[in-house]
């Protein structure tokens, strides 16, 4: 792995683990002491960030981009297009048997288990269910829309009820997967994806001062 490279990997994985907030401030220097790179790789790192959306440019520094609302909006219209389209595919497969492997995934989380493994097993159940319809396209779409969320996704997470409610429509979609249930499966989904944003939206907007008080940085638009 390069240098331009692990402080890309590195900074991603505190900018989408909210160790890094979103709204703060990154100076090219700091980066470079704390990662021990110089600022060739470093300015590399920042504008492969940026084309992801999670930095933006800020006179001569940068700034971890804020949690916009309206983006979450625009993305679950998305994710609804291209997970239902997936999902389609995967029920006319003979062999649905993976659907298997993805529910073992969540049969490994219990009361015992960290929220950040939750937080990860949530996101890879829709990656994974994307990638069982053979489509690279859709499983690339759907995993950059899910790393997108990562960060919102984070925060909602700590919300018990709402992790019992999601890994029971979880279950549902799967179960339907299994029979070959195109049109069911794809009307869980998307209600699941739906409500999820409904959720997650009102969640953050409510919480907006809250999370400005923590230092985080949520904007409506």
């Amino acid at each position: 792995m390069s240098q331009m490279q692990s402080v890309e990997k590195q900074l991603r994985q505190m900018i989408l683990g909210l160790e890094i907030g979103p709204g703060e401030k990154l100076t090219e220097r700091w980066i470079e002491s704390r990662f021990g790179a110089s600022r060739t790789p470093v300015r590399a790192a920042l504008l492969r960030l940026e084309t992801e959306g999670l930095v933006g440019r800020d006179g001569r520094g940068w700034t971890v981009s804020p949690i916009n609302l309206a983006e979450l909006e625009q993305i679950a219209v998305y994710r609804e297009a291209v997970e239902v389209a997936a999902l389609r595919l995967t029920c006319t497969l003979a062999d649905r048997s993976a659907v298997d492997v993805i529910e073992a995934m969540l049969d490994s989380c219990d009361t015992d288990t960290p929220r950040e493994e939750w937080h990860r097993i949530g996101m890879d159940f829709h990656i994974e269910l994307a990638r069982l319809s053979g489509n690279e396209f859709l499983f690339r779409a759907v995993r950059d829309a899910m790393t997108r969320l990562s960060r919102a996704r984070w925060l909602e997470v700590r919300d018990e009820a709402a992790l019992a409610r999601a890994w029971a429509e979880h279950r549902a979609i799967l179960a339907a997967a299994r029979l070959g249930d195109a049109d069911q499966a794809a009307r869980l989904l998307s209600a699941h994806i739906v409500g999820s944003r409904d959720r997650l939206v009102t969640s953050l907007a409510n919480d907006r001062r809250g999370l400005r008080a923590r230092g985080f940085a949520v904007i409506a638009a």
